[in-house]
């Protein structure tokens, strides 16, 4: 089903996908006196054409993407928004550098298998960004450190609300192959003490106690030293997707021996191991 525009703000709206969760991407649009900003791009064409139909209905021009990351459910619709400025951190330009895995998506995604692109190729960041920065009057941008080494928050101070994209999934999984759990945990903590609405990449809006949880599983991740069966109970214990427990407890577990490299357990998710 299509998502839906829902206004958090004035100004300020969240493009929640239908149905929520792993897989079905969020959006976030901030209006400013010069246009749109888009944070986030989707994962499939079709999201995207009907998430660019909605922004129609604003009659201004879209002057500016956010990629939250490099992850395909931030930036796999983005060819339809060609005509914006792209803003990424210098890791995501990095990686849309480099071929896309479709058919690794396929196997990560397979309820969404035959709506690939298989030319998908996202637009490249054209405005890298390094620190934290003010985009627009009302929007900003900071780095943190999350599922991938360098992620982008976008904040609306004088709205509370923070869409935090690619750094949250509520009621899922997340899936952190690449990441610095310890950090990526105290990313969650600190957006948790400056947003009242937070707006995950995957899956319902939140607050603050949604980022805690969040944070807390991945504490637990680490504290599993390697196995997933030994993470306790919690609020993850009715998320979906539990599967990914056993990468992220690998990849947490390498992480605290130094070793920075992607979990085997994920290499046999996308067919590679």
């Amino acid at each position: 089903m299509p998502g839906e525009l829902v206004q958090l703000a004035q100004g300020v709206y969240a493009w929640l996908s239908d149905p929520a969760g792993h897989g079905a991407p969020n959006a976030g649009v901030v209006v400013d006196p010069d246009g749109l900003t888009l944070v986030d791009t989707l994962m499939l064409a079709d999201e995207a054409a009907d998430l660019a139909g909605a922004l129609e209905a604003f009659d201004m021009p879209l002057r500016r993407v956010v990629y939250t990351s490099s992850l395909v459910t931030s930036v796999g619709g983005s060819a339809l928004f060609w005509q914006a400025g792209f803003y990424g951190t210098p890791y995501t330009a990095d990686l849309l550098e480099l071929p896309a895995n479709v058919a690794g998506y396929r196997l990560i995604y397979p309820e969404a298998a035959d709506r690939f692109d298989d030319e998908l190729a996202a637009r490249p960041v054209s405005h890298a960004v390094e620190e934290p920065a003010w985009l627009t009057r009302a929007l900003q941008v900071a780095v943190l450190g999350g599922p991938q080494p360098e992620n982008l928050a976008a904040l609306v101070p004088v709205a509370g609300v923070a869409f935090a994209g690619a750094l949250a999934s509520f009621g899922t999984t997340p899936l952190g192959f690449e990441a610095n759990p310890q950090l990526w945990a105290d990313s969650l903590d600190a957006l948790a003490e400056v947003a009242s609405t937070i707006v995950p990449g995957q899956g319902p809006i939140g607050g603050p106690d949604d980022a805690r949880a969040l944070a807390a599983y991945l504490r637990a991740c680490l504290a599993a030293d390697g196995d997933a069966a030994a993470i306790g109970p919690g609020p993850w214990d009715g998320w979906s997707h539990r599967h990914f427990d056993e990468v992220n407890v690998e990849r947490a577990a390498l992480w605290a021996r130094g070793e920075d490299r992607v979990p085997v357990s994920m290499l046999r998710l996308v067919g590679l191991a």
